[in-house]
């Protein structure tokens, strides 16, 4: 019989700035792998206010559409009541912080063109940390 387990490790790593774009992918696979779970799920959580996960294609053109989403949706330069950086606090509360896949026969099930991304929605550059939890068995 199978017994259940919890692997949790944390991935430090620097922004450049505002919209910028570092990719996980290879990292929630390596840590997955190293885990030994054959078969649950893959729990990545960015524990930042102005720091989201998203599953996209990494592809420049289309991350370009999204820095220039986030940027119509949310314009940096508006008159905001909270001090230097509430434009990137909206944006971030637009797109969750934590992304879940499952893990099937000792892999993480990526779609084919699927890329896990973290995305600085803050200011200037960042020292971020994200939790990577793997739970099955």
């Amino acid at each position: 019989m199978a017994s259940f387990k919890v692997f949790n490790k944390k991935v430090r790593f620097s922004t450049k700035d505002a919209i910028s774009y570092v990719d996980l992918t290879d990292k929630v696979v390596e840590i997955a792998g190293l885990s030994g779970i054959q078969n649950g799920v893959v729990h990545v959580f960015a524990p930042h206010a102005t720091g989201v996960l998203i599953l996209t294609e990494n592809d420049y053109a289309l991350l370009e559409d999204i820095k220039f989403f986030l940027e119509k949706l949310v314009p940096k330069n508006r008159n905001y009541s909270h001090p230097s950086n509430a434009h990137a606090h909206l944006r971030s509360m637009l797109l969750p912080p934590d992304k879940t896949l499952p893990v099937v026969d000792g892999q993480v099930a990526f779609g084919t063109w699927q890329s896990l991304l973290y995305i600085e929605t803050d200011v200037s550059p960042r020292e971020r940390t994200i939790i990577i939890q793997v739970m099955g068995e």
